[in-house]
């Protein structure tokens, strides 16, 4: 009784208010499970669509230091534990000599994980502002030479798989940077063969929304290592593209879904790529081709006919 008479009705009514209330605390802990649960399905899915990891395998997980590797990482271990496959992970950093980078955070988290991993130091910095003039981005080179080292690394550590912290936005991004400034129908595979034929590079977040994984970052608190310590501009050209995207995400709600489900569903006879699809060679067979004009009946932008509205305009013919 004393001590409620010390705490004054405003001051109590104050701590109420500022204190989340347990049914919000329940709340935030279930959107947290529920947004690992998906991201775990996501990957999960996309490991098996693409058959990424197999039994036996050594999975490199290359490890920047942003939100996309810190939690691919997190969430293969996780598959690791509940996957009936046996399967080895081993972190690796690339230490690229950029002025004031924290060294010491990337193996404090990564022994206190209890994973295996290798740092690995090269001074790609000083190579990239040599070649690169100043105040234009270095990302490309810079992303080239990486690649190049990680595959070496890859060799030397015997791995058997290079996972990428790449995740669905990355993949779309690409896909129009490549349409609209390369001139080609391009993106980033969620599995390929390495440069050097060595490697198989698998991007284990394929299907993964980058608003996931901001929020995953907040709600993990990863100890986040900016990207901007080069002092590189932005790709002003993917800035744009992710502008657009975002944009059509507020105004057309399903539009880039379709996009990137278009992207797994490709009929190269309805395109013009000679080398993908025979058109020289093409001739009349005599046999009916479901995969001839009658594919252009299914028009997406077309309103519904219905054999109703069809019979009335036959007749006035």
């Amino acid at each position: 009784m004393q001590d409620q008479l010390l705490t004054p009705p405003a001051a109590a009514s104050e701590a109420a208010v500022s204190a989340p209330s347990q049914k919000s605390v329940e709340k935030i802990a279930h959107e947290n499970n529920k947004l690992h649960k998906r991201l775990c399905r996501q990957v999960g899915q996309a490991i098996g669509d693409f058959n990424m990891i197999e039994d036996g395998d050594k999975v490199m997980v290359c490890l920047s230091g942003g939100k996309d590797s810190y939690a691919l990482l997190d969430i293969l271990m996780t598959l690791r534990e509940r996957a009936p496959i046996n399967f080895e992970i081993v972190a690796v950093n690339l230490d690229q000599k950029q002025p004031n980078f924290p060294d010491h955070i990337l193996p404090a988290y990564l022994e206190k994980l209890g994973v295996a991993y290798h740092i690995e130091n090269q001074d790609t910095y000083s190579i990239v502002k040599r070649l690169i003039p100043e105040g234009k981005t270095t990302c490309s080179l810079c992303s080239r030479l990486r690649r190049g080292i990680l595959y070496r690394v890859a060799t030397e550590l015997g791995a058997t798989k290079v996972a990428l912290g790449h995740h669905r936005d990355d993949i779309m991004e690409t896909f129009f940077l490549n349409m609209f400034f390369g001139g080609k129908l391009k993106s980033m595979p969620a599995k390929l063969q390495s440069d050097d034929g060595k490697q198989i590079v698998i991007r284990p977040l394929a299907y993964v929304k980058e608003v996931d994984l901001s929020r995953y970052a907040e709600v993990k608190q990863f100890p986040i290592i900016p990207c901007d310590l080069c002092g590189s501009q932005e790709n002003l050209q993917r800035k744009q593209i992710k502008g657009m995207l975002r944009d059509w995400e507020k105004k057309f709600p399903g539009r880039v879904e379709n996009i990137f489900s278009s992207l797994s569903t490709v009929a190269p006879s309805h395109l013009m790529d000679r080398n993908l699809f025979g058109f020289t060679g093409l001739k009349a067979s005599g046999i009916a081709d479901p995969n001839g004009d009658i594919a252009f009946d299914d028009d997406p932008c077309s309103t519904p006919v219905t054999v109703a509205s069809i019979i009335p305009l036959r007749a006035a013919d």
